[in-house]
């Protein structure tokens, strides 16, 4: 139940019913209810109280209302909340092994990257993450990155030489751009449009939505559709609650993740087309911004470029090279 006063309602009904909660799981996301993560987590609590025959009572709280990405493992921790859905980055310190998505051109496309999630790449990377004391429970997909530019096309490697590109933190994205001669520049995501308009940065890479939402693409002159690196979301329980759940609980949780997975996939992939359409909009229509979309030459030209750095996360601490060739041999 979303809201306190439709949880008040909704447990009045169960209490009436005779079907009064047992469980309360509190899913705490930064997004609003209308984004790709914020209709699927409501689509999983629809879900999971079906399942659970409303023994499990799921409040779904968005926009940061309980927590913000950077707080919300340690609440998990202390089971203040009981699933949130934070991105890869913030689990970077505690396992650096999610890195894995940042290295570039490593997925041929989207169908590639999933089959990766759901494999033994996938499962030993939410292993690694609930050894730290979480229960992993699924990828969400947020998409992939392109890379825009107020300098010239980026069509061939060489064309990213000597260009300033905005990065997170993150030794990959680092090693990214060092190897096709661009400059690296970490700034904040809330600083990358003034960089942009200011000319302190010339290009940035991000998802579509991300791009779109922010307009990063008014103040460019070039966008790529590059499909080079991916940014998502690891849904994670607190491992206090997942244990106090019997197990038939847990099969429930489980059931209504893999079906609320399924929609988020749909959601992210709907938006980004439909933002991507308003984009080549306001690119028609302007005429102020070129958009490329790079050939299967063109794109293994740069994935030659930059795969020479995957052996650079070889180090298990860093990645480890079983990562890599897992998620390169998946058919």
């Amino acid at each position: 139940m979303k809201k306190l006063v439709m949880g008040a309602v909704a447990t009045a009904v169960l209490a009436t019913s005779g079907l009064a909660a047992e469980y309360t799981l509190k899913f705490s996301h930064v997004v609003s209810p209308n984004t790709p993560k914020g209709k699927a987590a409501d689509f999983f609590e629809k879900r999971l109280e079906e399942l659970s025959g409303g023994k499990i009572d799921v409040q779904v709280y968005p926009s940061s209302q309980l927590y913000k990405d950077n707080a919300v493992l340690k609440a998990l921790t202390l089971n203040s909340v009981q699933m949130a859905a934070p991105s890869f980055s913030k689990f970077g310190k505690i396992v650096p092994q999610l890195a894995l998505f940042d290295l570039p051109f490593l997925f041929n496309d989207i169908d590639h990257l999933h089959r990766v999630q759901d494999s033994q790449v996938g499962k030993k990377l939410k292993g690694l993450v609930t050894a730290k004391g979480y229960v992993a429970l699924s990828f969400w997909d947020n998409g992939f990155k392109q890379l825009s530019s107020s300098e010239k096309p980026l069509i061939k490697p060489v064309d990213a030489q000597g260009q300033k590109f905005r990065i997170m933190s993150s030794k990959v994205l680092e090693a990214q751009f060092h190897a096709v001669g661009a400059n690296p520049q970490m700034m904040p995501f809330s600083e990358v449009y003034s960089g942009l308009q200011q000319g302190v940065i010339d290009g940035q890479e991000n998802t579509i939505s991300n791009i779109y939402t922010k307009k990063f693409h008014e103040v460019q002159k070039y966008l790529t559709i590059s499909n080079h690196g991916y940014l998502g979301y690891l849904v994670v329980v607190s491992k206090k609650f997942w244990e106090s759940l019997p197990s038939e609980l847990r099969k429930d949780v489980a059931q209504a993740m893999i079906e609320a997975t399924k929609k988020e996939r749909e959601y992210a992939q709907e938006l980004n087309d439909s933002q991507f359409d308003k984009i080549k909009e306001y690119a028609k229509t302007t005429g102020k911004l070129e958009i490329f979309e790079l050939t299967s030459e063109q794109r293994n030209a740069w994935k030659k470029a930059v795969s020479k750095i995957y052996p650079e996360f070889y180090d298990e601490d860093l990645i480890g090279k079983d990562l890599i060739e897992g998620a390169l041999s998946t058919k």
